[in-house]
């Protein structure tokens, strides 16, 4: 038995399929399913229940994959531990960032991290708040930038900025007659948000003080640019983070905007990762690397030196 084949039955168990198993292991599936059947034999059980349409884990399996994704997420703390020894602003980071956050945040981010990062090879993955959490749970994701605090006891996280709301309407709308716009001003009838599963949306309910009622417009739509678009089509209004504000483009939509005259009005962004994290000076470099050169539309929060 050895790591390889724990990391054969662990990824056979995740896609339940041994072929996409194979190629997410970079190997042939022959070799794959070759090299499981002999840790079969070894342990005397059967790991997987095989037939021509799919696989399933038996009692025992599951056991024992539970059993090599905690030995594999061990040994890559290991490896982490070793290489944050040598050298803890080089090698390899997995940064995940949810879409309201990632399309503002990823351009200056990476410009500003090859140059003070030379050494270190970033990777990274956009996807909804609940999945980057598990990612960080599973190893996947080494840190992710998230508008939530963690509820994870095994997490950790540090306040990069605050980024307040604006209410996103078509020219000649009522809303352009106000001054100071409030939230109690907004018509919730009109409020488009984004589907749900994505923080955005419950940050935008909970700032305007209402629930998931009917009235409240459900578009399913999973980008920002979508909800605009909606609201250029004179379908409503919506709101929208700071940092999506910048620029002319929304002038282009014959758009109009305006920050919300609420001080409970925005969202806070956080840099989370595990408190096993072996490479605690290079999260405070990103830290610093993310918060340098925000927009005035933003408060910054992290000050913390580097070291």
């Amino acid at each position: 038995m050895n790591i390889r084949d724990l990391s054969y039955i662990t990824a056979v168990a995740r896609h339940g399929h041994f072929g996409r198993a194979a190629e997410s292991c970079h190997v042939s599936q022959p070799a794959l399913s070759s090299q499981i059947k002999k840790l079969e034999q070894e342990l005397g059980v059967k790991i997987f229940e095989r037939d021509n349409k799919s696989v399933r884990l038996t009692e025992v399996g599951a056991e024992l994959v539970k059993l090599a994704d905690e030995a594999l997420k061990i040994t890559e703390r290991m490896r982490l531990t070793a290489s944050a020894a040598r050298d803890p602003l080089s090698g390899h980071l997995k940064l995940g960032f949810i879409p309201t956050i990632a399309p503002y945040l990823v351009p200056h981010f990476v410009r500003h991290c090859r140059e003070a990062l030379p050494n270190l090879q970033v990777g990274f993955q956009e996807d909804i708040t609940d999945r980057l959490n598990q990612y960080l749970q599973d190893g996947r994701l080494d840190v992710a930038i998230l508008a939530t605090p963690p509820d994870d006891s095994r997490f950790e996280a540090l306040p990069l900025y605050d980024e307040p709301f604006w209410v996103v309407f078509p020219t000649g709308h009522d809303l352009r007659l106000m001054k100071g716009i409030r939230v109690d001003d907004l018509p919730e009838d009109e409020l488009l948000l984004l589907s749900e599963g994505h923080c955005f949306r419950d940050q935008a309910l909970d700032v305007c003080r209402i629930d998931s009622r009917p009235e409240i417009q459900s578009v399913r739509a999973t980008s920002l640019e979508t909800l605009v678009n909606m609201v250029a089509a004179g379908l409503g209004i919506t709101l929208l983070p700071a940092m999506a504000v910048g620029g002319s483009w929304l002038k282009d939509y014959g758009l109009e905007t305006e920050k919300l005259n609420d001080s409970k009005a925005y969202r806070r962004i956080y840099l989370t990762f595990r408190k096993t994290f072996p490479r605690r000076p290079l999260i405070q470099k990103l830290a610093n690397i993310l918060c340098q050169n925000l927009p005035d539309a933003v408060v910054r929060l992290s000050k913390n030196p580097e070291r």
